[in-house]
């Protein structure tokens, strides 16, 4: 980013870009959604995303390097695609995603996910960086016949959407 950090401890600076829930939960989309352009992110939002705001949030995950974003060429749309940094970025979504399972309630469609990435531990987060890096970056996965992590977390995703019967979970704590 182009402003000063508040002070050069790495957890600080970490926080002066991660620290805006609208950042992490832009990142979320599309990371698990693959959500790439702006309408997507804006109609695909749980939460509600104002365009003002989704907007802001956009510039800024780019002037941190956590996106690219696409220029259109004239009837098309800008796609944003993670940069290696933003795919770094997985591990804490995944840790948010564990407290949040602890000590927050929920539905359990959008419980499913984090689940299985505490469920899945490092081998299923590294294998979806694998994932996030093919389609983002074109690096490919390091066994491109091995079931990709995004399909196995897109199934789990709408199976539990298929029934949106299930009560809230309470947390666990």
């Amino acid at each position: 980013m182009d402003s000063v950090p508040r002070s050069g401890c790495p957890i600080n600076q970490a926080v002066e870009v991660l620290g805006d829930p609208w950042v992490m939960l832009v990142l979320r989309d599309i990371m698990f959604g693959n959500r790439r352009h702006f309408r997507e992110l804006l109609a695909g939002s749980e939460e509600g995303i104002a365009p003002n705001i989704l907007s802001s949030r956009l510039r800024r995950i780019v002037d941190a390097g956590l996106l690219t974003r696409e220029d259109a060429r004239r009837g098309q749309r800008a796609a944003y695609s993670l940069t290696e940094a933003g795919i770094q970025t997985l591990p804490i979504m995944a840790a948010f995603g564990s407290w949040g399972l602890a000590h927050r309630g929920g539905e359990r469609r959008l419980r499913v996910r984090a689940e299985l990435l505490r469920d899945g531990g490092p081998e299923l987060i590294t294998r979806l960086m694998d994932d996030l890096r093919e389609v983002h970056l074109g690096v490919p996965r390091p066994d491109p016949h091995a079931r990709r992590a995004v399909d196995e977390l897109r199934s789990a995703y709408e199976t539990a959407t298929r029934d949106r019967s299930d009560p809230p979970e309470p947390p666990t704590s």
